[in-house]
């Protein structure tokens, strides 16, 4: 069986693995590990950059990216559904004490009046922006492709105000094949750059983390820092190098023909669904909404002692039901639910305490001795005590609620 739920299954082939046998290894940390520097120097020359570093994942480059662009209290600006903001533990802001500008598209792609709009104005009240950071392709849109041209205008904006830009590259092989244009056109105005192998491209573990022999050194220091520095990697980064000889084609091959597996998944999904009898669909949506509806409403019936104070019997049945006795009713019966609506039914109405009937009696009377002013005054001052005390109530119920 194939899981195409994510290309992060992908399993290392035979000629992966043995890819990492005969591999040169050497001390990574001291710059003697030939296979992991090979693959260093051809990522950098693939995205156009000056250097790049090994790196165990891709969440560690957009860390490592963010550490150096960033101090902490600068802010970023990215797509809501970005990486960084879904799908890393919170990291900018713990590593990096990042804030996050998010800018709502459709499609993951967003515009340089974006980029424009996001930048704070300089005040010691706000959040310094420093960073735009996109994402290609988007994942969680739909794996959207960038327009190499759009990536060149948000870029020269961001250029433009002073801000430096990053760019999330786990997928950017996928996008070299899908719009035919080579990765370093791609990744031409962006100041750091990634790639990841174990998406498309099919190897177990490893990103490349690629911009300027300044930017990749301090990288190195947070390397360190994170627990990412490893000693013989070469044998991680043999299975990469082959990875890059034989996936691209490999991931031409996947966007050739996943149209029609698309097409496929979808005819059969839906001839699954047209041999659903109704009676079963509908009995199990029955089952599906009957269970959760029991389960909630058992922490708000542990409540009771404030929910039903003036109504012992109701307040014994909730109080059996919250210890999960049924007390005779079978749950998802009519006699059940009827009790459920009885315990969880709004209070009855107050009625007129003491002091308000005396002020209206009072203020009946006044009405045949007092001038219509005073008369009028009379009145506010009770409606508006009537009012406050109407609140206060409510405040009171809903703290007895939540509490």
């Amino acid at each position: 069986m194939i899981d195409f739920y994510s290309d992060t299954k992908t399993r290392p082939d035979r000629a992966m693995r043995e890819a990492m046998l005969d591999a040169p290894v050497g001390d990574e940390q001291k710059g003697e590990d030939p296979t992991t520097r090979a693959l260093e120097e051809r990522v950098a020359d693939l995205l156009g950059k000056e250097s790049a570093v090994f790196l165990p994942s891709g969440t560690m480059c957009n860390e490592i990216a963010l550490k150096i662009w960033l101090q902490p209290g600068d802010a970023l600006i990215g797509d809501r559904f970005c990486h960084v903001i879904t799908s890393e533990g919170g990291g900018p802001a713990a590593l990096a004490g990042a804030m996050i500008h998010p800018v709502d598209t459709t499609d993951g792609i967003f515009g340089p009046k974006d980029v424009s709009d996001g930048v704070n104005f300089p005040s010691r009240y706000a959040p310094r922006t420093r960073l735009v950071c996109v994402e290609q392709t988007f994942n969680l849109k739909g794996g959207t492709v960038w327009p190499v041209a759009q990536l060149g205008a948000v870029s020269a904006a961001a250029k433009a105000t002073g801000l430096a830009t990053h760019m999330d590259g786990a997928r950017l092989m996928n996008a070299v094949v899908a719009s035919g244009v080579e990765a370093s056109a791609h990744a031409a105005g962006y100041d750091s750059v990634w790639i990841d192998f174990t998406k498309g491209l099919g190897a177990p573990v490893g990103a490349i983390l690629a911009g300027s022999r300044d930017f990749i050194q301090e990288a190195w220091r947070f390397k360190q820092m994170m627990g990412g520095a490893m000693r013989q990697s070469g044998v991680l980064a043999a299975m990469c190098l082959h990875a890059l000889d034989v996936g691209e084609e490999a991931v031409r091959v996947v966007a050739e023909h996943a149209p029609r597996l698309q097409r496929d998944v979808r005819a059969g999904v839906a001839k699954a669904a047209h041999r659903l009898e109704v009676g079963v669909a509908a009995q199990d949506v029955v089952r599906q909404l009957e269970r959760p509806l029991h389960v909630e409403l058992v922490p708000l019936l542990r409540r009771e002692d404030r929910l039903v104070r003036e109504r012992p019997r109701e307040r014994a049945v909730a109080q059996r039901l919250a210890r999960g006795r049924r007390v005779g009713l079978e749950p998802g019966g009519r006699r059940y639910h009827r009790r459920l609506g009885e315990l969880l039914a709004p209070p009855p109405p107050l009625r007129p305490s003491r002091l308000q009937r005396r002020q209206l009696r009072a203020s009946l009377e006044a009405e045949r001795t007092e001038p219509l002013h005073l008369l009028r005054a009379r009145r506010l001052r009770v409606e508006l005590l009537l009012a406050a005390r109407a609140e206060k109530v409510k405040r009171l119920r809903a703290l007895s609620f939540e509490g």
